[in-house]
């Protein structure tokens, strides 16, 4: 049997095509996409390929693989809390709906956010099968044709606000943290069967417990560690066994969402809510609690609670929840620039084609020039609220809105 670590090396590169966006944050798992030609300007009607209604609520972002277009929503019964959780395929050339697939059926989805729904979590899409996941109501593989392969309902935990982060696929193990309102916990999935295979808890100091955070996998010293932040503190783990390698503290921070960025040997993360402050960790040579030495700086103004940082080339962009858009020197957290760029934010951003892509809740997008000075190069009114982030791919952007997807294309 090969190391986790080559199977990990080995699972995009030949697997997942070059433009392809197979989970949250595209194909490297931190906003990147090596697409060409994708569009600046855009409205409601300018450049717009096609506009699909979407049945269902939720707002996972869309992934695409092969031609093919995936999310998760979710239907209530009126008067009614009975629920059905969807799995839809669209066809990415002309919108067209391939199938949809009812995966759960739970009698009741719990208490939400009024930002949240049940249906947040992105799918991920390798090796000819799609995973979803619903957090507390189950986590689910499925078939090209939309065949349910297996269910998984026994993770149980007792969410706070609804469903959030999206899972991780680190090898032959789907990873995804339950921080709900006590003893939160990390759990694998075996990709195959759905089968447990480990379950590790949280220690933190934080007394709010829950958060929504997404893993991400990095290579360290030689070997696969797992990313995870939650409340309080920044978690690696072993993917092999859960084993807990180490941890950074942040103080009371809960209700982490932001994915991890990894690079320049440094680890990027929010401790979001009540006062987020970035923080900037070396990961080699860590073990056990490594918070008084492996914090290389610190950022508090302007720091996000929702949006994912993203890294492109010597700096780290970043956008607050109330729209005001930094750049840092990602060594030192030294501060680039700070503008507001208008609106509240939710969706994380993107770099495609030499430029970032901004996307606030109202629906409107802002393409900037990555570089030691801002650059607003477009500003985009969509005209539909949306929280999800964008997909990407050659000439084209990809958008969920509240009730429509859309594929917005150069013409």
């Amino acid at each position: 049997m090969k190391p986790l670590s080559l199977l990990l090396s080995g699972c995009v590169a030949g697997i997942v095509c070059a433009h392809d966006w197979p989970e949250f944050r595209g194909p490297t798992g931190q906003g990147h996409s090596p697409a060409k030609n994708v569009p600046t300007r855009w409205s409601a009607t300018e450049n717009v390929a096609w506009k699909v209604p979407v049945p269902g609520a939720g707002w996972s972002s869309p992934v695409v693989v092969g031609g093919r277009l995936y999310l998760t929503a979710a239907s209530t019964t009126e008067g009614s809390d009975a629920m059905t959780l969807r799995v839809l395929c669209f066809e990415t050339r002309d919108g067209a709906t391939h199938w949809n697939t009812e995966v759960f059926t739970p009698a009741t989805g719990g208490n939400r956010h009024g930002k949240n729904g049940f249906a947040s979590p992105t799918p991920i899409v390798r090796d000819g099968r799609i995973y979803v996941h619903f957090g507390h109501l189950g986590t689910a593989c499925l078939d090209p044709a939309g065949k349910v392969l297996w269910r998984q309902t026994e993770v149980d935990y007792s969410p706070v606000h609804g469903n959030g982060g999206s899972p991780a696929l680190v090898g032959d193990r789907l990873i995804f943290s339950c921080d709900g309102m006590e003893k939160p916990f990390i759990v694998a999935l075996d990709a195959k069967s759905g089968r447990k295979l480990w379950q590790t808890a949280r220690e933190t100091p934080a007394k709010r417990k829950f958060s929504f955070s997404t893993p991400l996998a990095i290579e360290v010293d030689g070997r696969t560690q797992v990313i995870s932040p939650g409340s309080g503190a920044l978690f690696a783990y072993d993917p092999a066994d859960g084993r807990e390698l180490w941890q950074s503290r942040y103080g009371e921070g809960y209700s982490v969402i932001t994915r991890p960025v990894f690079g320049h040997g440094l680890l990027f993360v929010s401790s979001s809510y009540d006062r987020p402050v970035l923080n900037a960790v070396r990961p080699a040579g860590a073990a056990g609690d490594v918070t008084a030495t492996h914090i290389a700086w610190t950022h508090a103004k302007g720091a996000p609670n929702t949006p994912s940082t993203i890294l492109v080339g010597e700096e780290l962009y970043f956008v607050s929840d109330a729209g005001i858009a930094t750049a840092v020197e990602a060594t030192t957290g030294k501060v680039r620039w700070s503008e507001r760029l208008g609106g509240d934010f939710s969706a994380s951003p993107v770099f495609a084609d030499g430029r970032l892509y901004f996307q606030n809740e109202t629906g409107t997008g802002y393409v900037v020039k990555p570089g030691p000075a801002f650059e607003l190069l477009a500003k985009n009114e969509l005209g539909e609220r949306t929280l999800a982030s964008y997909a990407v791919d050659d000439g084209t952007l990809f958008i969920r809105g509240e009730k429509h997807l859309f594929r917005i294309g150069n013409q």
